[in-house]
């Protein structure tokens, strides 16, 4: 039996869960472009990690894996 074409979650997600998605979707792309210009003007460690980290959410929430 195949798995391709099934959720991981049957049941819907509920109205908050899609509010605070889209929400976060939508902040997500100009928090990715704060952070990468702060990290060419002075680059940290710090940096490097919150932006991989923000650019790991970011591909998250746009392929909808939660």
């Amino acid at each position: 039996m195949s798995t391709l074409g099934k959720r991981l979650f049957p049941k819907p997600l509920p109205p908050w869960w899609k509010k605070c998605r889209l929400v976060c979707s939508t902040l997500i792309v100009p928090f990715c472009i704060f952070q990468a210009v702060r990290l060419i003007l002075l680059p940290t460690t710090f940096d490097v990690i919150l932006l991989g980290i923000l650019i790991g959410i970011a591909v998250v929430l746009q392929f909808e894996w939660i």
